[in-house]
């Protein structure tokens, strides 16, 4: 993942571990429809929030380790 990852507060990562605990992996495709639903109604602020959501479920779920290890 070469994306930056913005996180506006705890609450996003609340939303990310609800959506992976609903829809398994399918998570990512849910966050990505409720970003293109706020996209839709002209809700840029929630689309970019869920664009980033959609990053964390797919940084969480994945299987490699990211950023410095030490």
């Amino acid at each position: 993942m070469d994306e930056i990852l913005y996180l506006g507060d705890r609450g996003d990562v609340a939303d990310a571990t609800a959506l992976i605990r609903e829809f398994g992996e399918d998570a990512c495709w849910e966050a990505a429809a409720r970003a293109e639903h706020s996209r839709a109604l002209g809700n840029h602020i929630h689309f970019c929030r869920w664009r980033q959501i959609e990053r964390l479920v797919t940084l969480l779920a994945g299987e490699e380790v990211m950023g410095t290890v030490h």
